[in-house]
């Protein structure tokens, strides 16, 4: 094999095209091989390869800086860069992250797992370089609809007027995750329809040198293209035409489907009978779509993310123009979302827990000030194994604390209804709803509350001493922890399900000194200016002890979700535990 050559990028320089060739082809199949396994991004990776082959050929990293953005398509640069381990041998298939990584390599410049960042953080990177007199290479290589998010717009904008050394790889494979969306890729189009020779030219109008290279998986015709933006004095994009999927007939049929896969994919036959399960998403595609048949004003937005909703094609063709996939620019739907609402629309928006912390100014000022009544869907909320650029746990201390927004977590399915429809029917407050995760929780019977009342929780089961109150998805861990200390310690404790993030119960919560001695909070993210801070500071002047379980504020980066759970005390036993040394605690000083 030819990859037994390779171990570092310096290798490359000794191979010839045609043995770059074959290379290409070897690294193919062990990232076919390797995603079908494990998980991860396949389309995005198979595209880049041969690109990342040439600019490895004709540039010297980690001297000359690579800055990947998302990470979508850095496997074959990991496989060059001493990685490749991670590759061949499926008993370190998970020893490297997806994600370029510093830690892992010299190679890798920064942790990067979200979009639009790459030109913003190479134009830093090179701007530090003239100002230490340094030389060498900064290239960007941003694509997979990247270019739709607003940081890449300014990121380009400020590029543009380096007056130095900057290279872009603009990777256009006629994709985001799934289609585009924006007038920027038309002018894309006119530029690949014209062999980059149109006058009408954006990264022109910029102030960028531009080329364009139609066959953007021809190693020999990228390192032509690359050769000659080598060590240029001035900001310049390089624009390459891609197939996404290359050399995986499937993943170039069904380009959206193998952006990112789970294991055993190509394993399972397209025309298997899938039988439909209800979950929190078929709950939330069939509330829009009655709501679409019946409403002129409702809207469905997202972010270039509509596989993570279940948003498939027939959906999308479905709800039509009351559906707006704005590209990955989160920023901009919060705003759009917003303003759709203050004008009399009905707009719901969906995002990923992990994305939330990009709309933060948006969610203050253009949806919280003007106390816009949109609808925000927050999906994958919740401690996780992921990876750190990944991590859904933050999600409730960002939301929660920004005036006029109502936040709701649901402990299961009738719930989640309710508040679905109080959202959409409600004008007075923006409204986001933590969409629960895990197995769906069903009661049976419908959930009839009135949530204008706000921060009324509900009282589930009154007992004695002890007061549990179970967040959302951790309302489940509350059950167990309550029945937990009825066989240690034979109390009957009293069961709360909050429902409501952004507020608390103060007529329970008074209440509840009545006949209490401890409250315990659980709840499904960071405790850091979480739910159980608001719990503790109004016990804050009392006798009350209160005890706070949830995430530490850190980055946690693809430890298993049983070992998190033991780290921060979130087991039935621990917390019982943690309880039971309390209650000692509390008796010995009141003796």
């Amino acid at each position: 094999m030819i990859l037994d050559k390779v171990n570092m990028p310096n290798d490359l320089k000794q191979l010839s095209l045609d043995e770059m060739n074959v290379l290409a082809d070897e690294m193919r199949e062990l990232i076919i091989k390797k995603v079908n396994t494990t998980g991860g991004h396949m389309g995005p990776n198979l595209g880049i390869l041969e690109a990342t082959v040439a600019l490895h050929y004709v540039f010297n990293s980690p001297v000359d800086k690579f800055v990947f953005d998302v990470s979508h398509q850095c496997y074959p640069h990991k496989i060059l860069t001493g990685r490749k381990e991670g590759f061949t041998d499926p008993e370190k298939y998970h020893v490297y992250t997806g994600y370029t990584a510093p830690e892992e390599s010299e190679h890798d410049l920064f942790k990067i797992g979200h979009t639009s960042t790459s030109v913003s953080l190479a134009a830093g990177v090179a701007k530090a370089r003239d100002l230490k007199g340094e030389k060498g290479n900064v290239i960007a290589l941003i694509g997979d609809g990247s270019l739709s998010g607003g940081e890449a717009l300014e990121g380009l904008d400020n590029a543009a007027a380096l007056g130095s050394n900057i290279i872009i790889i603009v990777n256009d494979n006629e994709m985001s995750i799934a289609e585009n969306h924006g007038g920027l890729y038309d002018n894309l189009k006119l530029l690949r329809e014209t062999n980059g020779d149109a006058e009408l030219n954006f990264f022109k109008a910029l102030g960028f040198d531009y080329s364009y290279v139609e066959e953007g998986n021809n190693i020999g015709e990228l390192i032509k293209a690359f050769e000659a933006v080598k060590d240029s004095i001035k900001p310049v994009v390089v624009h390459i035409h891609t197939e996404k999927g290359h050399g995986l007939e499937a993943a170039v049929a069904n380009k959206e489907k193998f952006h990112w896969i789970l294991p055993g994919t190509l394993d399972v036959k397209e025309d298997s009978a899938v039988s439909a399960v209800e979950s929190y998403d078929s709950f939330t595609k069939d509330f829009i779509l009655n709501k679409v048949k019946t409403d002129c004003r409702a809207i469905v937005v997202n972010a270039g993310t509509p596989g993570v909703f279940g948003f498939d094609k027939e959906f999308r063709k479905t709800v039509g123009k009351q559906y707006t996939d704005v590209g990955i620019a989160e920023e901009h739907a919060v705003a759009y979302s917003s303003a759709l609402a203050k004008c009399g629309a009905k707009p719901i928006f969906t995002v990923m827990s992990s994305f939330i912390q990009r709309t933060y100014d948006q969610m203050s000022q253009d949806m919280a000030l003007n106390n816009s009544p949109m609808t925000m869907l927050v999906y994958w909320g919740g401690i996780s194994g992921a990876d750190a650029t990944h991590l859904c746990s933050f999600d409730m201390s960002l939301i929660g604390n920004i005036p006029n927004i109502v936040y709701l977590a649901p402990a299961n399915k009738e719930e989640y209804l309710a508040m679905l429809e109080y959202s959409y029917n409600q004008n007075a407050h923006p409204v986001a709803i933590r969409v629960p995760m895990g197995e769906l929780v069903s009661t049976g019977v419908a959930d009839n509350t009135d949530y204008s009342m706000l921060n009324k929780f509900k009282l589930e089961e009154k007992g004695e001493k002890i007061a549990i109150l179970g967040l959302g998805n951790f309302f489940k861990l509350a059950k167990e922890v309550k029945s937990e200390l009825k066989s240690r310690l034979g109390i009957d404790a009293t069961l709360i399900n909050p429902r409501f993030i952004t507020g608390i119960d103060e007529e329970l919560l008074e209440n509840l000194k009545q006949d209490h001695s401890v409250v315990v909070t659980l709840e499904d993210g960071i405790l850091d200016g979480g739910f159980g801070e608001k719990v503790s500071r109004f016990y804050g002047n009392s006798d009350m002890k209160v005890l706070n379980f949830g995430a530490k504020k850190e980055f946690s980066d693809r430890v298993p979700l049983d070992e998190l759970y033991r780290r921060y005390h979130l087991t039935k036993e621990l917390i019982s535990d943690d309880v039971e040394k309390c209650l000692k605690v509390a008796c010995c000083v009141h003796n």
